[in-house]
């Protein structure tokens, strides 16, 4: 297990980068898997990793379990890798942006 200054940072690290609030990506999750055929159960639409996401903001932080912490550095580290203050992405780039939307992340938002 992490320990608590490591975790405190991580904690303000994850909620610095996702910048969506739980209501917001979990309707972009079911969104996402929506297609003309079929839709996923609210509750299973989404990657496994923004099912993750989407947990861990609902939890508090005395409430996290290693893989929970596991994620949330996998998180920090691809959204860190991917934006960049002079490089965010604009609307045209869409799927790196809905990549990122699936892990919390909209670069669009202020």
């Amino acid at each position: 297990m992490t320990d608590a200054l490591e975790l405190d940072a991580l904690w303000e690290d994850f909620h610095r980068v996702v910048n969506m609030t739980s209501q917001e990506l979990a309707a972009w999750l079911r969104v996402r898997d929506a297609d003309e055929d079929t839709e996923a159960l609210p509750d299973q639409a989404g990657s496994p990793t923004g099912q993750h996401v989407l947990a861990i903001l609902q939890k508090r932080r005395t409430d996290l379990t290693d893989d929970d912490i596991r994620v949330m550095y996998k998180v920090v580290d691809t959204v860190t890798a991917q934006t960049d203050v002079e490089n965010e992405p604009d609307a045209e780039e869409t799927r790196r942006r809905h990549r990122l939307m699936t892990l919390g992340h909209d670069p669009l938002k202020p």
